[in-house]
C-alpha cells in the first residue's frame, strides 16, 4: 500500500507539486526513490495517486496522477467541546478523536482548567494540535482533517453559542442525564461539552443548559479530562458501522 500524506489544499490532476517539509522528511526517511507512487490527500475528499519525481536534499517533488472518490469520513459531523488537559494529554486527545471522526475540536478555558492558555502560547499550541491532526488523518487513512478553533474561555464561547442553531448538544455531567450517547443520524450535527480535570463547575453546567445543552452521562464511573470525549467519539464511530 503507497504511503499517505497530507498536502493543503488544492491539488489537481496532471499538476507537479513540491512536498511540504513533514512529508519531504517522511519520504526521506523512508528511503523511497524517483517513480515510487504515494496517495496524497488535500482535506477536501478523496485521495490522489502521484509518483515521486525528484528527490532533493530538502525538496521532493511529485506528480499528481488522478483523484480517487474514497470517503471514510462518518456520516454526521461531530464538535468536542473540552475543558484543556494538562501536560501532554491534549497532544493524545487530538490523536485519538481525530482517529474516531471528529470534525472540529474547541479547546476550552474553564473554572477548574489546570492548563491556561493564552495570546501566543494559546495560538502556537493549537497550531501543533492541528499539525496533531494532519498527522493522525494521515496514519489513520482519513480523507479530511478536524479543525482545531482557537482557545475560548468557556464563558465567551457559550455567549457565542446563544444564537445559533448547531444541531443536538449535549454536556457531559455526573449531575444528572441519561446513560449513554445516541447513535448520530447521516447530515446530523452534534456538539458534546466536556469539563476538565474537576469537571465543569455547577454554574458552568447550568450556563450550558441555558444555552440549549442536554445533559448526558457515561455511567457511574468518573472518567478523565481526556478519556471522556473519546469515549463519546468511540460510541459514536461504533454505532455508525
Amino acid at each position: 500500500m503507497p504511503h499517505r500524506f497530507f498536502v493543503p489544499p488544492p491539488l489537481h490532476a496532471g499538476d507537479s507539486c513540491v512536498l511540504p517539509p513533514g512529508p519531504t522528511r517522511h519520504v526521506q526517511v523512508l528511503r523511497l526513490q524517483p517513480g515510487d507512487a504515494i496517495t496524497l490527500f488535500d482535506g477536501r475528499g478523496g485521495e490522489w495517486q502521484a509518483r515521486i519525481e525528484q528527490i532533493g536534499r530538502s525538496v521532493v517533488s511529485v506528480q499528481i496522477v488522478e483523484h480517487l472518490a474514497v470517503d471514510r469520513e462518518l456520516a454526521f459531523e461531530v464538535t468536542i467541546a473540552m475543558g484543556m488537559p494538562a501536560n501532554e494529554r491534549m497532544d493524545s486527545v487530538v490523536e485519538k478523536a481525530t482517529e474516531l471522526g471528529v470534525t472540529f475540536i474547541q479547546p476550552l478555558l474553564c473554572e477548574r482548567s489546570v492548563l491556561r492558555l493564552t495570546g501566543d502560547r494559546a495560538e502556537k499550541k493549537v497550531a501543533h494540535w492541528q499539525s496533531v491532526a494532519a498527522a493522525a488523518s494521515e496514519q489513520c487513512g482519513r480523507t479530511r482533517v478536524p479543525t482545531v478553533q482557537p482557545v475560548r474561555a468557556l464563558s465567551t464561547w457559550l455567549a457565542g453559542l446563544a444564537s445559533q442553531a448547531t444541531g443536538r448538544r449535549h454536556v457531559l455531567s455526573l449531575r444528572a442525564g441519561p446513560h449513554g450517547v445516541a447513535p448520530g443520524q447521516p447530515g446530523e450535527s452534534l456538539l458534546f461539552l466536556s469539563g476538565p480535570e474537576g469537571g465543569l463547575s455547577e454554574a458552568e453546567e447550568q450556563a450550558a443548559l441555558r444555552t440549549g445543552f442536554q445533559p448526558a452521562s457515561l455511567g457511574p464511573r468518573v472518567l478523565r479530562a481526556d478519556t471522556a470525549p473519546i469515549a463519546v467519539l468511540a460510541a459514536l464511530s461504533l454505532s455508525a458501522r
